[in-house]
């Protein structure tokens, strides 16, 4: 053998290794899971005691938990358009529920960029199953139109409103459900489907990477779930049944409620299960969250009986702690720490941010959120919000912005009412104490936040900003 074949043959070997070692990461699958209209106290990592829900807790006991996580918005469509977009709800196209006929509700604009075209643009499989309230399927909002190549669920937030509806979306096509007459109980419970069809997209899409979003109508009303459910909480409990015509009756709402609850929980451990079985599990980021706070008690609903809200004020519809706090877990094998906490300020502008982090990605410029890929993996500088912004034309009229440990609220600006009060969530978490008076510089900075991060809405006015009759 010559020697330049001999330095040929070495030169090879130490080539093919290095080369082999340079080759880029695959992309990790994302799933990333959100309920409906769930309080964060209603789970087991976050201290309930009556509802069981042993998958999610794993989950955080596996992964990362976040203490101080916000939702876009405080009711379901302007908390959605917040997390596809990137954008807090002052800059947001949709910042209330508003229907549209024949369904639906105010759809997003064709332009929009999404989570979903970001990551579609690099090569994932996109696929939601769940409640989307973001456009009907003859709008620009089309979940199809805006990056996802699969959908099955809710087009529209009102037909939700029942779990046994007689037909359900399979992409752009109506599909019966055999055995439901639009009553209180039927054959086909809607959220059993929209697992089945969630494992299905991640069985179909095993071989790539592929980002699942999965936003159930649970815990959102009306009270109904099959009776194994049913049955797990019946008898525990004094019942008071519901008998309002608001959602739908029940004889035992509080068995109904937590049986809902743990049945999405068993949702929870079976993706897990086949993400395991998959051989998926080490390149696979999960998330969980609520799209925002609960509702106390209303139409069977009972928060107070369960510990919902822990001690925040307020609920779903408000601007308060308790309307928009909001659990968030998120677990990566081998990549987020086992059993961590944190206590960064994010909120769901930030997911778009974040996921396009992790898939490699650009991030748009005009948005609001930062990625907490820092965070979550424990390296490199986490970029840190100035504030969090937050606007509700809707309850009244809301605006509310958190800049460390001061929050300012705004109330009844449907009236004209600019009253800006003021709360130290370091002392009083509760939002009892209204400050303001004794802190008039603070009010001062929190007041021209409020005002910057508005941008007018002829579609969403606030009247005490000069907007609408």
């Amino acid at each position: 053998m010559t020697l330049r074949l001999l330095m040929s043959l070495a030169l090879f070997s130490v080539l093919v290794p290095a080369a082999a070692a340079a080759e880029p990461a695959k992309p990790p699958n994302i799933v990333f899971i959100m309920a409906d209209d769930l309080g964060m106290y209603e789970l087991g990592c976050y201290g309930q005691k009556k509802i069981r829900t042993p998958s999610i807790d794993k989950l955080a006991a596996e992964g990362m938990r976040f203490t101080q996580f916000y939702t876009g918005n405080a009711v379901c469509a302007p908390s959605r358009c917040c997390l596809m977009t990137g954008k807090h709800a002052g800059h947001a196209v949709v910042r209330t529920n508003v229907s549209m006929k024949p369904e639906g509700q105010y759809p997003i604009p064709a332009d929009t960029v999404t989570v979903a075209k970001l990551l579609k643009a690099k090569g994932y499989a996109t696929g939601a199953t769940g409640k989307w309230g973001l456009g009907n399927m003859e709008s620009e909002g089309n979940p199809l139109k805006q990056g996802f190549d699969m959908f099955f669920g809710y087009n529209c937030q009102a037909h939700a409103h029942n779990h046994y509806p007689t037909w359900l979306w399979k992409n752009d096509k109506k599909i019966t459900l055999e055995g439901n007459d639009g009553g209180d109980t039927g054959k086909t419970y809607s959220h059993d489907l929209m697992e089945a069809e969630a494992l299905e997209f991640i069985k179909a899409n095993k071989d790539k990477p592929f980002f699942l979003y999965v936003p159930f109508t649970i815990s959102h009303l009306a009270l109904q779930v099959p009776d194994d459910s049913l049955n797990e909480y019946k008898g525990k409990w004094e019942e008071i049944p519901y008998k309002g015509k608001a959602y739908r009756p029940h004889d035992f709402p509080r068995a109904a409620y937590a049986g809902m609850v743990t049945r999405m929980d068993r949702s929870v451990g079976r993706f897990m299960d086949l993400i395991k079985q998959l051989k998926l599990d080490d390149n696979t980021i999960v998330f969980f969250t609520s799209d925002n706070g609960p509702i106390d008690q209303y139409a069977g609903t009972d928060s107070t009986f369960f510990g919902s809200l822990g001690q925040f004020r307020g609920m779903k519809g408000s601007l308060y702690e308790g309307g928009i706090r909001t659990p968030f877990i998120a677990r990566w094998p081998g990549k987020i720490k086992p059993g961590s906490t944190s206590d960064l300020l994010a909120y769901f502008p930030d997911v778009l941010p974040t996921l396009a982090a992790l898939a490699g990605a650009e991030t748009p410029k005009a948005i609001d959120g930062i990625s907490i890929v820092p965070t979550l993996l424990g390296k490199g500088a986490q970029s840190i919000h100035e504030f969090l912004y937050w606007e509700f034309p809707s309850y009244g009229g809301q605006q509310a912005v958190r800049a460390g440990d001061w929050k300012a609220v705004r109330q009844d600006m449907q009236k004209g009412k600019i009253v800006t009060e003021l709360y130290n969530l370091k002392d009083d978490i509760g939002e009892k104490n209204n400050v303001a008076t004794k802190n008039p510089e603070v009010v001062q900075r929190l007041e021209r936040i409020l005002k910057e991060q508005h941008t007018p809405s002829e579609t969403f006015p606030i009247k005490a900003l000069g907007e609408g009759k």
